[in-house]
C-alpha cells in the first residue's frame, strides 16, 4: 500500500481531493485502513513530525446515520497540527484543509499509560488534565462522502486540534458524572449552529476514553498510548462548515472549562 498511502499523503499536503480507497478496491476493509494509516503514521514520523497522542471519530451517535458511520474511528495527531491556545482566543488559514469543519471537544491528557479493562474512574486516575477545545476536521473525498474504512484512511478526518485552558483532572470530584453533563453551545457569527450534551460521545467523554481504550488494545496492530499523549474524545455538536472569515466561539456550562474563540482566515 505504499503508492497509496504516498498518494494520501501528497493530497493532504496539497490540499486536494483524491478517489475513495474503497472505490478503487470494494474488499478494503478496516483492517486494510488501519495499516494504511500505520504507513502513513510512519511517513509523517520519518519526515520529522511528532505523535502527540490521539484524536476518536465518531463518537457522536446523532451525527452516524449523516454520514454513515456507525462505530468510533481514531488516528493519530501531531506537533505539526496541535496548537496549545493562549488566552482562549486562536486564528487559523483555512488554506491547509479540504471542506473544513469544526468541532468542539473535550479532551484529556494522560499522566500515566493506561491498560484495557479499566474502569472510568479507574481511567480517570491516568489522567493529568481535562481541557475543552476544538478539532478542524476535513476530508479529501467529495462531498463528505465516504465509508468507515475511507476515514480512517483519510487520517481519521483530522485536521487541526485547539487546545483551550487546561484543568487538573483533580478539579473534578466525580469526573465521570460531572463531564458527561457539560452543554456546549458553539456560536458563528453570534448566531447558535448547534448544542449539545457531552453525554452524546458515547454516553459522555471518559465512557469515550475507556471504549477507544479497549478498543486500541484489541487491534492487532498496536499504536502506543503514553504518559502525556493528548486524546481529544469527539465531538458534542454536529461538525459546523467553515468559511474565512468566520468567528466561532463557545459557551459551556462547566464553568472550569472556558470558551473557546476561533477566527478564520483565508
Amino acid at each position: 500500500m505504499t503508492d497509496r498511502a504516498a498518494a494520501l499523503l501528497a493530497a493532504r499536503d496539497r490540499a486536494r481531493l483524491v478517489p475513495l480507497p474503497s472505490d478503487a478496491d470494494p474488499a478494503f476493509s478496516l483492517t486494510d485502513a488501519y495499516a494504511l494509516a500505520d504507513e502513513i503514521r510512519t511517513l509523517r514520523i520519518g519526515r520529522g513530525e511528532k505523535p502527540l497522542g490521539y484524536k476518536i471519530g465518531f463518537t457522536n451517535r446523532s451525527i452516524w446515520d449523516r454520514y454513515g458511520v456507525h462505530a468510533p474511528i481514531w488516528g493519530p495527531i501531531w506537533d505539526s497540527t496541535v496548537e496549545f491556545v493562549a488566552d482562549q482566543q486562536a486564528s487559523v488559514s483555512l488554506a491547509p484543509f479540504v471542506q473544513p469543519r469544526l468541532e468542539p471537544e473535550i479532551m484529556f491528557a494522560f499522566a500515566s499509560a493506561p491498560r484495557a479493562g479499566l474502569s472510568e474512574a479507574e481511567l480517570a486516575g491516568c489522567i493529568e488534565w481535562v481541557a475543552h477545545g476544538y478539532e478542524i476536521v476535513h476530508t479529501h473525498f467529495a462531498g463528505w462522502r465516504f465509508r468507515p474504512a475511507d476515514t480512517i484512511a483519510d487520517f481519521a478526518l483530522h485536521g487541526r486540534l485547539f487546545v483551550g485552558a487546561r484543568v487538573p483532572i483533580a478539579a473534578y470530584t466525580d469526573a465521570t458524572r460531572e463531564l458527561a453533563d457539560v452543554h456546549v453551545a458553539l456560536h458563528r457569527d453570534g448566531e447558535v449552529v448547534d448544542e449539545g450534551e457531552s453525554s452524546i460521545v458515547l454516553d459522555g467523554p471518559l465512557s469515550a476514553l475507556r471504549v477507544w481504550v479497549d478498543a486500541m488494545a484489541a487491534q492487532p496492530l498496536r499504536w502506543p498510548i503514553a504518559a502525556g499523549d493528548i486524546v481529544s474524545t469527539g465531538t458534542i455538536t454536529d461538525a459546523a462548515p467553515m468559511l474565512p472569515g468566520q468567528r466561532f466561539h463557545t459557551r459551556l456550562s462547566d464553568l472550569r472549562l472556558p470558551g473557546l474563540s476561533l477566527r478564520t482566515q483565508a
